[in-house]
């Protein structure tokens, strides 16, 4: 029996259980009737996209000045509004686009699709944010962010490499482990918190490099938003954040070509149409190649070892009508490294996504997706010696969703849909020749199914006051063919008090199913034109557990779904922001306050055994958590010197029985300040200097209080849990980027950026660890781990034509 089947199986008896559904459905449906909009009225409705490549612009904004009301684009460029009949002058208008404000007559539906134009005055400007200028104080989210990748493309960068996902961390409430870290601790989260999506696909390791860099090429990426709270319903399945990130659609009006080449690797897309305005694609590819120019110009080192990574990214769409449009998208990625016949590593993701954009009417959109993703890594000793072996494992994802937004009138828009998703879970088997030292081994894989629906509506009450309120609903349940240990005391599962081990066939549900209500509720109150207060909660449930010892995520972990053992993660966050807007908008400051609450935490016995462990549960504890902090934020969003500073005060706490005498203490995220200063400077037409400056908090560690001779070896002894602090966190990078002949009726265009990444040679701590003195065995010393403790310049040359 495929997933597929078991989901279709599970469908009904899941949705014949939502009560409270239905309950809730009534009454979003009296709130919606309570309110304005069922006069005679007509409808506005379709597409906004850049006229240069026919690529759909997310966030764009249609106003109505006369009526003072407006929507924004959704993910696919769609648009919708319904007003009295009438004429009226109606603006689209998208920051770096030049804004039309056409006449129209609206005596019946119409179908208007429309082509902005770049304007080349704000494109000289480095501008920080793709939206309407005050588009912070309208909107309706708070706690969330749009980075703009034109923008990441000008900030230093590590070895030329312009990377995503560490632009992230420079917003409040956003950090990371540090360098060779590509864990995000948002909010006090752990890093398997956050649901990191590419085109809605699952990307479960998004590191190369083993942290140095993220999986996502940005010539690829057309659009990323990330939410830290205040969590739309159509979102689910993680506890503190939503990062979407959105793949380029491909150019439908003429074919174009763009790539670098950097330090250590180099990048080329084409994109084009294969029938204009119709039929488009895009191929976007990276390696890095100092392992192929090593063994070329003869460096020892390289000629028996490997160390790379590669990206591809493909896409296309087709538009068949009006009504219905096709997407299809795929990325793979892969790290390999091997030490001549000592040991090699490999791991990448595999995702692919089937997407079917339909329009029922002028106001009800839907979108059906086909979702594969896979996250798989290898480890081993090659060859045929005593010590060979090979170790596999992966997670695999198979999705089916459907999503549906009814644009019902210009004061409530409805969304609703539902997901199903098959997991298969292969935690890791050991294979070894005959000769080898090693035995095959095999631990239990498992199976779970995922499902959820949910519903939710945006409500615009009077000129001020703006809700969206929510719900959604989760069931997550493994199913067999699966192993389940029981235990003498299953509180506190012992591996040397297993009573009996129950086996499940295939397709066999494996209790308990967990049922889980997340509302979600958003409330935005408008004080003046510049300012406005926003308020938000959101309660998210997590199935799937990442179980690491380690700060940041390693290709050694292990992903395993609840059971018996390891109940949901269960997060409730309330957030509350001031916005305010000055000199015409050119200056952009926020103000949020949140508090989390967490339930069933997982954190690890002290010595805990993770690799290869066949009784996990055993090496866990289950408690609770609480985060809470301040976030200010301001940012200059025009002129030749624009930018933002970022500052997050916050604390992250852990109570969990068992560890540390049951007395709360810090988790391993918690970071007290984080600051964050980033700048561009327009020098000169062609010249722009670019810099970001971080600060942080030392990561949470323990250090010995005592040692003891336990017959001639040094056992240390440690004081609580997270009591002590690594040294603090802070570094400076430079940028120069510089373009030749700017003139944008030219259709070769090149630049070179010139980065210099921590310039002022900072050893900043990885970790801290204590030795004994080799000339005084009784003096214990302190040793730092620096992965980076020097200036590291680097070169891209950029080129678009």
């Amino acid at each position: 029996m495929t997933g597929f089947e078991n989901l279709s199986g599970f469908m009904n008896k899941v949705f014949r259980k939502q009560k409270t559904m239905k309950r809730f459905s009534i009454i979003l449906l009296l709130l919606i009737l309570s309110g304005p909009g069922f006069a005679a009225m007509v409808t506005l409705s379709g597409y906004l996209k850049d006229k240069a490549n026919g690529e759909a612009l997310i966030g764009a904004t249609i106003y109505i000045p006369v009526l003072k009301t407006g929507v924004i684009t959704n993910p696919y460029g769609f648009y919708s509004i319904s007003v009295p009949e009438g004429s009226y002058s109606v603006t689209f208008s998208y920051i770096g686009f030049q804004t039309q404000t056409p006449l129209i007559n609206l005596n019946a539906n119409k179908q208007l699709n429309v082509l902005l134009e770049e304007d080349t005055k704000q494109l000289d400007e480095v501008v920080v944010t793709g939206e309407k200028k005050n588009r912070n104080v309208e909107s309706l989210q708070m706690s969330m962010e749009k980075v703009q990748v034109k923008m990441i493309k000008k900030l230093p960068s590590f070895m030329g490499e312009v990377d995503i996902i560490k632009s992230i961390t420079l917003l409040p409430g956003i950090q990371n482990g540090g360098e060779g870290s590509s864990g995000l601790y948002v909010r006090g989260g752990g890093p398997d918190e956050n649901l990191m999506i590419l085109d809605e696909a699952p990307v479960y390791n998004a590191s190369h490099l083993l942290g140095f860099f993220s999986v996502f090429n940005s010539d690829a990426i057309k659009d990323v938003q990330v939410f830290k709270g205040g969590i739309p319903a159509e979102y689910g399945g993680k506890a503190s954040s939503v990062i979407d990130i959105r793949i380029k659609d491909g150019n439908s009006q003429q074919l174009g070509m763009s790539g670098g080449i950097g330090n250590i690797s180099s990048r080329l897309t084409v994109e084009g149409p294969i029938i204009k305005d119709k039929w488009s694609f895009i191929v976007s590819g990276r390696r890095t190649y100092a392992d192929v120019l090593g063994k070329m110009i003869g460096i020892e080192a390289l000629q028996d070892n490997q160390l790379y990574f590669y990206d591809l990214n493909l896409k296309t769409n087709l538009e068949i009508n009006d009504n219905n449009r096709i997407y299809l998208s795929a990325y793979t990625g892969d790290d390999y490294f091997k030490a001549g016949e000592s040991i090699y590593m490999r791991w990448g993701n595999l995702t692919s996504t089937a997407r079917w954009n339909h329009l029922f009417s002028n106001k009800l959109f839907s979108n059906t997706s086909l979702i594969f993703s896979r996250y798989n890594y290898n480890l081993g000793v090659p060859g045929s010696a005593a010590d060979q072996f090979d170790w596999t494992s992966q997670i695999s994802d198979y999705n089916f969703k459907e999503d549906f937004s009814w644009y019902l009138n210009s004061n409530n828009k409805l969304t609703l849909g539902f997901n199903l998703i098959y997991h298969h879970f292969e935690p890791g088997a050991v294979d070894a020749n005959e000769g080898s030292y090693f035995s095959d081994l095999k631990l239990t894989n498992y199976n779970a199914v995922d499902n959820s629906l949910y519903v939710s509506n945006e409500q615009t009450i009077g000129p001020k006051l703006t809700l969206r309120y929510g719900l959604r609903y989760s069931y997550f349940q493994q199913i067999g063919k699966g192993k389940v240990r029981e235990y003498q005391n299953p509180g506190q599962p012992n591996e040397d008090e297993v009573t009996d081990i129950k086996e499940y066939g295939s397709g066999e549900l494996i209790p308990p199913p967990y049922h889980n209500l997340e509302p979600r509720l958003a409330v935005k109150y408008m004080i003046t034109p510049e300012s406005s207060i926003k308020a938000s909660y959101n309660r998210m449930a997590q199935n799937l557990h990442l179980i690491s010892n380690t700060n940041s995520p390693t290709p050694l972990d292990i992903w395993l779904p609840s059971n018996s053992y390891i109940k949901p993660l269960i997060a409730n966050q309330i957030g509350l922001g001031y916005f305010r807007n000055f000199n015409d908008n050119m200056f952009e400051t926020s103000a949020e306050v949140y508090y989390k609450k967490m339930n069933n935490v997982i954190d690890y016995i002290d010595g805990a055994e993770l690799f290869l462990n066949e009784d996990l549960e055993t090496e866990l504890l289950r408690g609770k958590g609480y985060a809470y902090g301040l976030e200010l934020y301001a940012k200059k969003q025009e002129g030749r010197l624009t930018g933002w500073l970022s500052y997050t005060l916050s604390k992250s706490i852990r109570e969990i029985p068992g560890i540390n005498n049951n007395i709360a203490y810090p988790s391993s995220y918690d970071r007290t300040h984080n600051v964050s200063l980033v700048a561009n400077y327009e020098l000169a037409k062609r010249l722009t200097l670019s810099s970001t400056w971080v600060f942080s908090t030392g990561n949470p560690t323990s250090y010995p209080i005592a040692k003891y001779d336990v017959q001639g070896n040094t056992i240390y002894f440690y004081a609580d849990r997270n009591s002590n602090r690594i040294p603090d966190y802070h570094r400076l990078d430079l940028s120069l980027n510089y373009d030749f002949k700017k003139n944008d009726r030219r259709k070769f265009k090149q630049s070179l950026n010139f980065s210099i990444y921590n310039v002022y040679a900072r050893r900043n701590a990885y970790s801290v660890t204590f030795r004994q003195n080799e000339d005084n065995p009784n003096i214990s010393e302190a040793t730092r781990l620096s992965i980076i403790g020097s200036v590291i310049p680097s070169i891209t040359y950029n080129f678009n034509f």
